[in-house]
C-alpha cells in the first residue's frame, strides 16, 4: 500500500522557559507510517506528545532531529501541505460569517476558481449536513454544528489526508455519531484520516489502525483487532494498560470509605 505520511525516528525538543532548566523533550524517537484509504488513531494520554507530532506534520515546529514527509515530501516544504485538510481542536471563525462565506474564505485561500468553488461549498456542505443552515451566522450554531462547519473548512480543498485533533471533543452522542459517520465516508472515498482522540470507544469503531505514544515515546502500534485480540481486552482497557495507567480508588473503597 501507499504511504501518505511517515515519520521517521523523530525528536522535538523545546527549549527552556527558564536559566538552569533543560529543554522539554515532547518526542523522542516517535518511527511510523499511515497508508493510503485508512483511517489512524492517533492516540495518548495529555502531554504524551501527540500535539508536537501533529505540529511537525503540518509545519507548525521543524522537528529537532528525524524527519516527517506527506506524500513522500518533507513536511519542512510548504508544498507538503497542499493535498491536507486540518481541523485543529480548539476552533474559532468569525462569528459574523455564515457557513457558506466561510467556505468561500477559505477557498479563495487556496486559488480555487470561482465556479469549481460553488460546487465544492455545495458539496461539503451537503457531506457534513449543513445544507439547511449555510446562510445562518456560525454564532447561532451548536457546539457540533460548528464542529462540522470546522469539517468542512477542513475539506473544501478536496484534500487526500486529513488531520483531525480531536474531532469529537465536547460533543454530545448524536454529535459524535454524526461526526464517525462523516469520517466513514470519507474512508469510503478513498480518503486517509488521521485523528487524535481521547474518545477510545470511537477510535474502536473506526480506526482500522492505531498508536498509543506516552511520555513522548511510541509504546504500541498496529491494527485495532490485533491489539484488542493480542491483550485480551478493550482498546480502553489496552490504552491504560500501554501507558501503566493503575487505579487508586476501588469500588471496595468507594462502597467503604474511611
Amino acid at each position: 500500500m501507499e504511504s501518505v505520511l511517515k515519520i521517521d525516528n523523530l525528536r522535538v525538543e523545546y527549549r527552556p522557559t527558564g536559566r538552569g532548566q533543560a529543554c522539554k523533550v515532547a518526542v523522542d524517537g516517535l518511527t511510523l507510517e499511515v497508508n493510503q484509504g485508512e483511517v489512524f488513531g492517533f492516540l495518548g494520554p495529555n502531554g504524551a506528545g501527540k500535539s508536537s507530532s501533529m505540529k511537525v506534520l503540518l509545519g507548525f515546529v521543524p522537528p529537532t532531529a528525524g524527519a516527517a514527509y506527506i506524500f513522500g515530501v518533507n513536511t519542512c516544504q510548504p508544498i507538503a501541505r497542499q493535498r491536507i485538510g486540518y481541523l485543529p481542536e480548539l476552533t474559532y471563525y468569525y462569528k459574523f460569517l455564515n457557513a457558506e462565506e466561510l467556505l468561500r474564505f477559505y477557498g479563495r485561500i487556496f486559488g480555487i476558481a470561482p465556479a469549481e468553488l460553488d460546487r465544492r461549498i455545495d458539496a461539503v456542505l451537503k457531506l457534513v449536513e449543513l445544507e439547511h443552515a449555510r446562510r445562518k451566522l456560525i454564532k447561532t450554531y451548536s457546539k457540533g454544528m460548528q464542529q462540522r462547519a470546522g469539517l468542512a473548512q477542513a475539506l473544501i480543498n478536496n484534500p487526500d489526508l486529513l488531520i483531525l485533533d480531536e474531532p469529537t471533543s465536547g460533543l454530545d452522542p448524536i454529535g459524535r455519531m454524526k461526526v464517525r459517520e462523516i469520517i466513514q465516508r470519507l474512508k469510503n472515498e478513498g480518503k486517509t484520516v488521521f485523528f487524535s482522540s481521547h474518545e477510545l470507544g470511537e477510535v474502536e469503531t473506526i480506526c482500522d489502525r492505531v498508536a498509543i505514544l506516552h511520555e513522548g515515546r511510541l509504546k504500541e502500534e498496529g491494527k485495532v483487532a490485533d491489539l484488542i485480540a493480542r491483550h485480551q481486552m478493550n482498546l480502553e482497557q489496552v490504552f491504560l494498560k500501554v501507558i501503566g495507567y493503575e487505579p487508586t480508588t476501588t469500588t471496595d473503597d468507594i462502597a467503604h470509605p474511611v
